[in-house]
């Protein structure tokens, strides 16, 4: 018989996550994955004005805290037809870049770390046997014996205390961390040190958008301006700051990050076996140096890949009604038309119908609904959006770049491409995807530069801002490369009104339940015959499931109509 066990929230992510999963024989044999928040922006953006969406999308959430903004202004600029100026683009680029950069950085030490490394286990640590390790892999100034000799001490007063702060909930001693003291150390000071760095590389999001995070965004192109000499805008010296600190990101990236995943990834190499999940892989495609609208161009290029064929990458179109529908079969939302029907998103509803079991309770009824995440499908199938999509249709489409990085990182851990289909491989692709990155905003800086020095200033087109230009009716889609994976918003203006607005986000993709053939999405699919050593700490499940970098905040509490905070909270 089969032992269901609970994780109610997801730690260490953003939003409310609900696991439940099965297990028999010491491996999951069946897992259920519930979005236990209600995102209900789109009933909020109905009514409004197109050019205001960016600014309430933007509020989602405060992790990926650009990529709603950006992908709303991209819809409403569709729908009307407007064309931004290269010096927009290139600033909106820098700034996804350096999202990419910070998301990244933040999701390995802060968000994922903890399930590979073992904070007690580094208090064992030999300082001078850390520093040897630590500079054989890397040329990172901060490695001597002294440095990482006095974290330890320091880390040894917080044991010592009984207060662990940041540290205190964990599985330390669990049997499934495998790595020896010392490289613990080296990820316990990168982790501090990673907390420094991320505060200053966002400061690129202030010089160009004011402020960090929710940056400002304007339909037509960016709400900054260009002026050498000026000290109200963007001049010489800002642009010089921007530099420096894309400079120190890129050293980070390349002597921090890469680094400790390649040494981590080393012990873990098992891990290249579990977690594969779908096999299913969709990227909508991003990041042009000729603009948002030449896709032939992106750097992250477009693509689906199905059954693990990374070499049969097939095209993407998200204005047709068959590719990108969503269903509710398992999701607490109605449908005028019923239960079984797939909404394309122009014509998607957002009615929520809650019928799932009343606080407290042990299980959900997974054969009924059993979460607020509607589920998507792409031409019927279930697909895995993020950073492995990405690196596998980049690598499948031919790109050098990617199997520049795909290759030397594999050579390095000495495994098959097949271990790519895993967690481990998903956890790697998003650290090769920064390396990547980090080179890409230097070139779209260089590209800002070089215009701006052809004379050039133009930040916005506003030929069509005023409501009077625009048509009747108008619909767009507007779409991005989210960190966590493809996301595109739909837009349909009438009467100069939003009458329809839908967000398909990352981890709708990847978080959402059963579809109405029973078909499991990404996380739940991931999570299949992963074997657990502790039905008690399952630090098994967190690995995985944080290989994806869940971020459920593209939602609202529930609340009854009483005013009370209906979800429940059961941590193990």
């Amino acid at each position: 018989m089969a032992n269901r066990i609970v994780i109610d929230p997801i730690t260490r992510i953003e939003g409310h996550l609900r696991i439940e999963a099965e297990i028999k024989d010491g491996k999951i044999s069946e897992a259920y994955s519930a979005g236990t928040m209600v995102r209900m922006l789109e009933e909020i953006l109905r009514g409004r004005d197109p050019r205001d969406a960016w600014a309430f999308v933007g509020r989602v959430c405060g992790v990926c805290t650009t990529v709603h903004s950006l992908a709303s202004v991209r819809a409403v600029e569709d729908a009307l037809d407007i064309v931004i100026p290269p010096n927009a683009e290139h600033v909106r680029n820098i700034m996804f870049a350096t999202q990419y950069m910070h998301d990244h950085v933040v999701h390995f030490y802060h968000l994922h770390a903890l399930d590979w490394v073992d904070i007690v286990s580094a208090l064992k640590a030999d300082p001078k046997k850390t520093s040897e390790i630590a500079q054989s892999i890397s040329n990172w100034p901060k490695s001597s014996p002294g440095y990482f000799s006095d974290l330890q001490k320091r880390l040894t007063k917080f044991v010592e205390s009984g207060q662990l702060g940041i540290f205190a909930n964990g599985y330390w001693g669990h049997p499934a961390y495998k790595l020896p003291p010392e490289v613990n150390l080296i990820g316990v000071a990168h982790y501090l040190e990673a907390l420094e760095w991320q505060k200053e590389i966002v400061k690129v999001h202030t010089v160009f958008g004011g402020k960090n995070p929710h940056p400002n965004y304007l339909v037509g192109g960016m709400a900054c301006s260009i002026g050498i000499d000026d000290a109200s805008a963007i001049n010489a010296e800002r642009l010089q700051l921007v530099h420096r600190l894309l400079k120190q990101a890129k050293e980070f990236v390349e002597q921090v990050y890469i680094p400790d995943l390649i040494a981590i990834a080393s012990f873990y190499k098992d891990w290249g076996a579990i977690g594969g999940g779908l096999g299913n892989y969709l990227v909508y495609g991003d990041l042009s140096p000729n603009g948002y609208r030449d896709p032939s161009t992106y750097k992250f290029p477009a693509g689906a890949i199905l059954n693990k064929k990374v070499g049969e990458v097939m095209d993407v179109d998200l204005r047709e009604d068959n590719e990108i529908q969503e269903f509710i079969s398992h999701s607490w939302y109605e449908y005028a038309g019923g239960d079984d029907a797939g909404l394309h998103p122009w014509k998607g509803e957002t009615k929520v119908k809650y019928t799932g079991p009343k606080p407290p309770y042990d299980f959900l009824d997974v054969n009924d609904k059993y979460s607020f995440l509607k589920t998507p499908r792409w031409k019927g199938n279930a697909m895995e959006v993020g950073p492995l999509a990405r690196v596998l249709v980049g690598y499948g489409r031919g790109r050098e770049e990617y199997k520049e990085v795909v290759d030397s990182t594999l050579s390095a851990l000495d495994v098959p491409i097949e271990a790519l289909f895993s967690t481990l491989g998903r956890t790697a692709a998003r650290g090769l995807e920064a390396k990547l990155v980090a080179h890409w905003a230097l070139e779209f800086y260089d590209m800002l530069i070089a215009n701006i020095k052809n004379g050039d200033t133009r930040m916005a087109n506003m030929e069509r801002f005023k409501p009077d230009t625009w048509p009747k009716e108008a619909k767009g889609v507007g779409h991005t490369e989210a960190p966590r994976g493809a996301l595109a918003h739909w837009v349909v203006i009438q009467n100069e009104k939003i009458a329809n607005y839908q967000l398909v986000v990352p981890s709708t993709w990847n978080a959402s339940p059963r579809d109405k053939n029973g078909v499991s999405s990404a996380y739940e699919s991931a999570l299949k015959n992963t074997p657990i050593a502790d039905d008690h700490k399952p630090v098994e499940i967190l690995r995985t499931v944080h290989s994806f970098d869940p971020c459920l905040a593209c939602a609202v509490h529930l609340y009854d109509e009483e005013g009370k905070h209906i979800s429940q909270v059961k941590v193990l």
